[in-house]
């Protein structure tokens, strides 16, 4: 039997407000990491999973509003995986291997050297209490309601997210040295 895969959800919909106030021009999902944008190199290491997602670009108040609007938008997935859209150097293998505990776990946390990242992991068991998040919160407390499996990953990129200029050029030179 094959089992449906969880959805990844992009979330694209911050208004990237640190990044402006850091120096930066323009939406920060549309600065220019090398050759594309901060979010082209998310959406082409989701497509390399192969995995189904859903991109989450309108304008919502608040990280719990974007995730509950994701999951209301892919109400037949079989869970989902939580990916912000400023993770520019995540891994197409750490989402297969989310993906992959997901099967035996309601909730999986990627770290990389002790540190918790993303995507976060939802078996549809957690579709309700998602659905129910709002305002600036995440799903931080459906995690912990769930005793969260921790998934230790050799991908920098989980944990590499872009808040504001200084953290753009960081990932510009993890970019250089892979």
């Amino acid at each position: 039997m094959h089992l449906r895969p969880p959805t990844v959800l992009i979330l694209a919909s911050g208004r990237g407000e640190r990044f402006v106030a850091s120096g930066g021009r323009g939406p920060k999902l549309q600065a220019l990491l090398g050759d594309k944008t901060v979010l082209q190199h998310t959406l082409d290491a989701v497509r390399r999973s192969a995995l189904p997602w859903h991109l989450e670009d309108s304008g919502h108040p608040g990280m719990g509003d974007s995730i509950a609007a994701a999951v209301r938008a892919t109400t037949q997935a079989k869970g989902w995986l939580i990916l912000p859209a400023d993770l520019p150097l995540i891994q197409s293998n750490t989402l297969l291997r989310v993906a992959a505990a997901l099967q035996d776990h309601d909730v999986v946390v990627p770290t990389y050297q002790g540190q918790r990242g993303h995507p976060v992991g939802f078996s549809a068991r957690c579709a309700a209490a998602l659905c129910q998040l709002s305002g600036e919160r995440g799903a931080a407390g459906i995690v912990r309601e769930f005793a969260a499996l921790e998934l230790a990953v050799h991908d920098a990129g989980c944990v590499s997210d872009i808040d504001t200029v200084d953290d753009l050029r960081k990932v510009e030179g993890l970019l250089r040295s892979t």
